[in-house]
């Protein structure tokens, strides 16, 4: 035997994480994480996804497929067909009483999602905060974590009816804070602002200097109440980002557009990152919301058969002991189910596995919603009714337990 050393052995190498640091700590959407469970399952009665049960009405489907038929199969402007941003200058005006420019304050985007994100990347830097309310749709903090800024979570109460007033943001301004984003409708609560509500917002965006960011998709369907947009307070166009699209309020989730009007300054800003990223959206999509843009008979046959279903749901949750407010708006119900010893997403999770029915667990759109389940009444009124059956049966036998 020689004197030689044996030498250690080498350390094993491979390739390095590539992923982004700052996604790791970034969840996956809890509604898709719940909704791959109940993929697995058959028969089930979904009062899950925030999608219309109506089919895209036929004479705009009529209008794409004529589109199709004609060869509309190209490229558009960046900013989308003028035809169309002529038709939301239009619509928004009628609507909402604000004016835009077709020409230089209308952005046509990728759903609401595109015209989220580019909102956000345009106005924020790097450790910017932005306050925004829960429980509230999925994607707000993450967009703003995608952009380098700080999310900051404005809690939104059951007693208040789920409302943000200007009390809730002055606890969490700062001297860092750029930006408010608001959605009123409000997935998942149904919750509206109040005229009164929507000047004391507006006082508090002038008085330290944000731009509001409001997502309006839901808007068509409100029902008590007036839209009212926070856009049409004087003196708030200027520093305002109006969000909406046609998802919900014409079904038309498949089509994928949506818009952003702003001043000409933030909309060339907003512009920039959507030619480098998207080029423009579909253009059959653009002539069909042009279509649908021509008539609300449409929107107002849906609103009225969600109000009904509304009225029913909300009884039905009341009567079997899950208390819920009755949303002005949308068509999700949030009932409270924090007297049963579960967590949100255990009820849940329970409710599927013994019932067969499907609802998001509160936890999904913040903190704040720990003790809540949010309910969609986008399905005929035949299940909800069946579902509700159901769902009284469950609560019955936790009750003896």
């Amino acid at each position: 035997m020689s004197g030689s050393k044996s030498h250690p052995e080498a350390k094993k190498t491979g390739p390095r994480d590539f992923v982004a640091g700052y996604l790791r700590d970034i969840p996956r959407s809890g509604i898709r994480d719940f909704f791959e469970i109940v993929s697995t399952r058959k028969d089930v009665i979904s009062l899950g996804i925030g999608e219309p049960d109506f089919v895209t009405p036929w004479h705009i489907r009529e209008q794409a497929m004529f589109a199709l038929d004609q060869g509309a199969t190209t490229y558009t402007s960046n900013r989308g067909l003028i035809e169309l941003r002529r038709s939301i200058s239009t619509y928004v005006e009628k609507m909402f009483g604000v004016n835009y420019d077709p020409e230089s304050e209308i952005l046509i985007t990728v759903g609401v999602s595109e015209a989220l994100d580019l909102a956000i990347r345009a106005i924020i830097e790097p450790g910017d905060e932005v306050l925004y309310h829960e429980p509230c749709f999925v994607s707000y903090a993450p967009e703003v974590r995608f952009a380098h800024g700080i999310p900051v979570a404005v809690s939104t109460r059951r007693e208040d009816g789920f409302r943000v007033t200007r009390r809730m943001l002055e606890e969490k301004v700062t001297s860092r804070t750029r930006a408010l984003i608001l959605n009123f409708p409000t997935n998942p609560t149904g919750a509206t602002l109040t005229q009164h509500d929507v000047e004391e917002i507006s006082a508090f965006a002038k008085e330290h200097d944000l731009v509001v960011i409001t997502d309006e998709i839901y808007s068509e369907l409100t029902y008590e109440n007036d839209r009212t947009s926070i856009a049409a307070v004087p003196g708030m166009k200027e520093r305002t980002i109006f969000l909406h699209g046609f998802s919900k309020g014409w079904a038309m989730t498949g089509f994928r557009l949506g818009y952003a009007c702003s001043t000409p300054e933030l909309s060339e800003a907003m512009m920039k990152i959507h030619q480098y990223i998207m080029m423009c959206a579909p253009i059959i999509s653009q002539l069909a919301a042009v279509e649908a843009l021509k008539t609300q008979a449409d929107t107002e046959e849906m609103r009225s058969s969600y109000e009904k279903r509304r009225n029913f749901i909300c009884a039905a949750l009341n009567e079997m002991g899950l208390p819920c407010h009755v949303p002005q708006g949308a068509f999700y119900v949030f009932p409270y189910i924090g007297d049963y010893g579960l967590t949100s997403k255990e009820f849940a999770l329970r409710l599927l596995d013994e019932e067969n029915v499907a609802c998001v667990p509160g936890s999904a759109f913040g903190a704040c919603g720990e003790g809540f389940l949010r309910c969609a009444y986008a399905t005929d009124l035949e299940e909800i009714k069946e579902a509700t059956v159901r769902m009284a049966r469950f609560v019955a036998r936790l009750r003896k337990r």
